[in-house]
């Protein structure tokens, strides 16, 4: 059995969790969130706890068996709590303001890059910081990657857009002529 698949997801007291069929509906305090489970896997309620049962052995159907409790765990986690990713802008002059919802951001080019948030997710600067706040795992942090890519970390100066706590492989520069 999937070690992942096999622990229970525990649902903290202000999470609600509809099942129809192979739709699963998940329910708190920060939003709501439903997915469409595969069809080899089955979601079940008991003490308090999602969890995950699967048809058969075959390797397929073990794979999404893991695949389904991680994505049910992230589904709760955001509904109860939000996931967080958060930018930081290095680099003389680089800087990020809001107008309005929109990131702006100046890092280098000859005209501001405005960045339109995704729906559910909420952008906030502060200084050089850039967090990104949302319930869906998988839309915040495709949001950062996409801020991210406007202006990656360069290896000479490391000046750029990275992850807070990204390390930055740095390379020597030229050698001035002898």
């Amino acid at each position: 059995m999937s070690r992942v698949g096999r622990s229970p997801v525990p649902l903290p007291g202000a999470v609600r969790v509809e099942i129809d069929g192979q739709t699963v509906a998940v329910s708190g305090p920060k939003g709501a969130l439903a997915w469409e489970i595969p069809a080899v896997v089955r979601v079940s309620v008991s003490e308090g706890a999602l969890v995950v049962t699967r048809t058969s052995d075959a390797r397929a159907v073990r794979a999404k068996h893991g695949l389904t409790r991680a994505l049910l765990y992230n589904m709760v986690v955001g509904v109860s709590e939000g996931f967080t990713k958060t930018l930081e802008i290095q680099g003389t002059g680089y800087r990020a303001e809001m107008d309005g919802n929109a990131l702006v951001l100046r890092v280098g080019f000859s005209h501001p890059v405005r960045v339109e948030p995704r729906e559910g997710l909420e952008i906030q600067v502060e200084g050089p910081l850039v967090h990104v706040r949302g319930i869906d795992k998988q839309a915040v942090g495709q949001q950062a990657a996409e801020i991210r890519r406007i202006r990656p970390p360069e290896p000479y100066k490391g000046k750029g857009i990275r992850y807070r706590g990204e390390w930055v492989r740095r390379k020597a520069g030229k050698s001035g002529a002898k």
